[in-house]
């Protein structure tokens, strides 16, 4: 008869089959913790959530005499080596009315560095509310040495905010970029790589 108390030692212990999955998890979350910056973005483009604004494919087709007044904001993420401004500061529109401003990037490096923008508006109550229609934040940025870049936003405010509860009392939206640095494309990549071997060669 064999004794149960060494059957049991034999088989793998309860313990590992719980630790190791949990372990594995902690070191997931670990992993996603750098990815939750992108990982808020994307859940704030989608939902709308943290003054995220909203994207149309045209014009608005209702304008209201009510104005509102948007500000504009520019800033750089950690590192990052551009010059980045807004070309106005200020404008008032009709709600509904199509909006065009103009900020400006600059590279006063001796390299080619490629930038993705973020961007909110604030109040938060305002950010379903104010529709892009064409963005330089839509799509990677690359700056070459010294270049220096204008970039335009078409936008205009959905006159749905008067009827929202909250955000019918805004008067005043502020529109906010952040510039951060991202890996250079396939094949600017290559190139760079390409000449800094001709230039050690």
């Amino acid at each position: 008869m064999s004794d149960p108390v060494s059957h049991h030692k034999k088989d793998p212990p309860t313990a590992r089959k719980v630790v190791l999955p949990l372990l594995a998890l902690v070191a997931f979350m670990t992993a996603g913790s750098f990815a939750a910056v992108p990982f808020y973005n994307w859940f704030c483009k989608v939902t709308g959530y943290g003054g995220t604004t909203t994207t149309a494919a045209s014009s608005s087709d209702l304008v209201l005499d009510q104005t509102i007044t948007v500000r504009f904001d520019a800033s750089l993420g950690a590192g990052m080596e551009w010059e980045f401004k807004a070309l106005q500061h200020v404008t008032e529109l009709k709600i509904g009315e199509t909006g065009l401003a103009f900020y400006e990037a600059y590279n006063p490096t001796d390299r080619v560095i490629a930038g993705t923008a973020s961007y909110n508006v604030t109040p938060f109550s305002a950010g379903n509310y104010f529709s892009k229609i064409a963005c330089f934040c839509f799509v990677e940025q690359v700056l070459q040495p010294g270049e220096r870049v204008r970039m335009p936003v078409t936008f205009y405010v959905d006159p749905g905010i008067v009827d929202d509860i909250e955000a019918k009392r805004v008067t005043s939206i502020t529109l906010s970029y952040t510039f951060y640095e991202t890996d250079l494309p396939v094949d600017q990549a290559a190139l760079e790589e390409e000449k800094d071997n001709t230039q050690v060669n």
